[in-house]
């Protein structure tokens, strides 16, 4: 499959190919482009050229071809969740879901886009301005480029596409490389749709090249980031480099604290729900679990019973509920990350075991605070790590010591200690008796400390791919 540059499918300049591969079962599934930086220059030449006309467009014109979008998305439903399931593991029912994600998030950005309205600032607000009426708008950046990762690709389409489009912006897509096909054929979709040429591309490579070329290129006006932090610090420095705009969703390690007075089987589901979902491969999953001491036991007990439910398999299946990992090379990482932390003190209660690509659900228990695990050491698979505490506070304090801040979670029956645990918690999403894994369209999703830079969400996006202009009408009151 090739990448689409200008509204037409085209090969590197140098003809290089990644090979996409099915990681249930090794076999080769399609080629792409690997581009280089003269195939991201061609395209941000492009977008900037496209970007003169589109950012004059009427807001219901733009809303009418995404709708189009839409209605070709339900079309190819069946296509494009196979693609999604085939490139990169996911189990197909959750496959989906995500392919369904597209209308739902689609939809809420074009409302959105519709109420964009700008503020006035009334005269005599101060003083010497008793004849002079303020009022803002809001206007493109200018050429957007959206870095999108593996574990949800088309979701995180939605999430930056969607609202860039909508306001006067062009994007450059750069797909994951290991999985970039249900993006191109999204892509060719909206073109089908109405979209003019140059407004909407897709740039397909290894990110240390066409990544990389896109966020240093001085024609980018913004960048877009979802991936690990060790490569969003690389993107947020190449774009300072000619000031462009950067937002920057990064890892987490989330905290799964678990009062003595909690709702041990709700906090068992949500556990499942929350950390098993995309076989643990969620930035916002809850990765740390933080059990009082007093329940520990059951509760360990209680989630190796249920993980042993679970059914793992065929990710084409659609009784499967654990697929494999993206590649067999994180499967890899993970069995190694599991051996870490049981030589730094952890207790291997269950799982464990990988083959090939897949990555048994694991729980592993009586870990030490200062286990990798516990602070900074994120693992992208179905694992359960288990510490204990004895006070709140400490919990508390357990969950605050990683350099992550993107989502945490309690589970009490006090609302009045839930409040003060989450009022505590140093990161951007908090949950009270559910899952850290909580992103819907409508919230601002962004993490503290080294997980990132900005929000996305239908409540914020459009302050990241807007900048504010203020017209002022000097002594009109005259």
């Amino acid at each position: 499959m090739q990448m689409i540059i200008n509204g037409k499918f085209c090969d590197a300049s140098d003809y290089s190919i990644i090979k996409i591969v099915n990681p249930y079962n090794g076999k080769v599934i399609d080629t792409v482009p690997d581009a280089t930086a003269k195939d991201v220059d061609k395209a941000v030449k492009h977008a900037q050229t496209a970007f003169k006309t589109w950012k004059n467009v009427s807001i219901y014109k733009r809303v009418e071809i995404l709708n189009n979008f839409l209605d070709l998305v339900d079309e190819y439903r069946k296509d494009l969740a196979k693609t999604l399931c085939t490139e990169t593991g996911k189990p197909i029912t959750q496959a989906y879901a995500e392919i369904d994600n597209i209308r739902l998030g689609f939809s809420a950005f074009m409302e959105k886009a519709k109420h964009l309205y700008g503020n006035v600032i009334p005269n005599g607000t101060e003083k010497g301005q008793d004849d002079t009426l303020q009022m803002t708008i809001r206007e493109p950046l200018g050429v957007v480029g959206a870095i999108i990762p593996f574990n949800f690709p088309c979701d995180l389409f939605d999430q930056k596409v969607a609202p860039a489009l909508l306001a006067g912006n062009t994007v450059i897509v750069k797909p994951p490389h290991q999985n970039p096909l249900t993006l191109i054929k999204l892509t060719a979709l909206m073109h089908d749709a109405g979209l003019p040429k140059g407004v909407l591309q897709v740039v397909t490579g290894q990110g240390a090249k066409s990544g990389n070329a896109l966020a240093r290129h001085p024609g980018v006006n913004a960048i877009t980031f979802t991936g690990s932090t060790a490569v969003g610090n690389l993107t947020y420095k190449n774009c300072a480099e000619h000031l462009a705009h950067c937002s920057l969703e990064l890892g987490g390690n989330d905290a799964f604290i678990v009062c003595e007075d909690a709702d041990i089987d709700l906090s068992i589901e949500e556990m499942v729900a929350g950390r098993m979902y995309n076989t643990g491969q969620v930035c916002c999953a809850s990765k740390r679990f933080i059990i009082h001491k007093s329940i520990a036991d059951e509760w360990i007990e209680k989630a190796k019973a249920r993980l042993k439910q679970l059914v793992i398999g065929n990710p084409a299946d659609s009784k499967t509920e654990i697929g494999c990992l993206v590649t067999e090379q994180a499967a890899i990482k993970a069995e190694n990350q599991i051996k870490e932390a049981i030589a730094e003190g952890g207790r291997l209660v269950y799982g464990g075991r990988r083959n090939g690509a897949f990555i048994e659900p694991t729980i592993i228990a009586d870990l030490p605070r200062e286990a990798k695990v516990m602070n900074n050491e994120e693992i992208f698979a179905p694992v359960v790590s288990v510490t204990t505490f004895d006070d709140i506070s400490e919990a508390v304090d357990i969950a605050n010591q990683s350099a992550y801040g993107l989502s945490g979670c309690v589970f009490t029956r006090d609302i009045t200690k839930a409040f003060k645990v989450v009022k505590c918690l140093e990161c951007g999403g908090t949950v009270i008796n559910g899952s850290s894994f909580h992103r819907s369209f409508e919230m601002p999703f962004g993490g503290y400390k080294d997980s990132g830079i900005g929000t996305e969400g239908v409540m914020s996006t459009f302050d990241e791919v807007t900048k504010v202009k203020t017209i002022t009408l000097k002594n009109i009151f005259k």
